[in-house]
């Protein structure tokens, strides 16, 4: 497997990771918040929501983190796995949780935090288990700060 430590160095601060997962109808591909400490990747979903009933049924998917404007920029990690969800009560989320919190608590001021709490009352978290990694990087070495493994190969 790809060196998923260089990945997350590259990708972790990034505000969004795209998870796509598999329903009855087909793919389903949404945008969430994540934290990405080195034991798995946790993306926050509403416990009723689409992903979180599609991880139940199936929990195989794929999370696609990318960055750039311009071609020279571009630069990207497809990271497949299997999810589990897990509630913020459940006992192994004090850390996600934590690292959740201050990764986001910029977003949150003011009437930031109120909000999610209103619109997110079943938050809960796919803790992901990477599998395999694929990564592409257009940027010429010199010019970019991001260094992945394996430049563009799948693993």
């Amino acid at each position: 497997m790809r060196d998923l430590a260089a990945i997350r160095r590259a990708f972790a601060e990034l505000p969004v990771v795209r998870v796509a997962s598999v329903g009855p109808d087909g793919p389903h591909v949404v945008p969430l918040w994540f934290v990405w400490p080195e034991d798995a990747i946790y993306a926050s979903c509403r416990r009723s929501g689409r992903t979180a009933r599609n991880v139940l049924r199936d929990p195989r998917v794929a999370l696609l983190f990318d960055r750039g404007r311009e071609w020279v920029e571009l630069a990207g990690a497809e990271v497949a796995g299997s999810a589990t969800l897990l509630g913020t009560e459940h006992p192994t989320m004090r850390g996600p949780m934590s690292a959740w919190h201050e990764k986001y608590r910029p977003l949150l001021s003011g009437e930031g935090f109120r909000r999610l709490t209103e619109e997110l009352p079943d938050l809960a978290f796919l803790r992901v288990e990477p599998e395999r990694a694929r990564t592409w990087d257009h940027a010429a070495p010199r010019r970019s700060g991001i260094r992945l493994p394996g430049r563009g190969g799948a693993a």
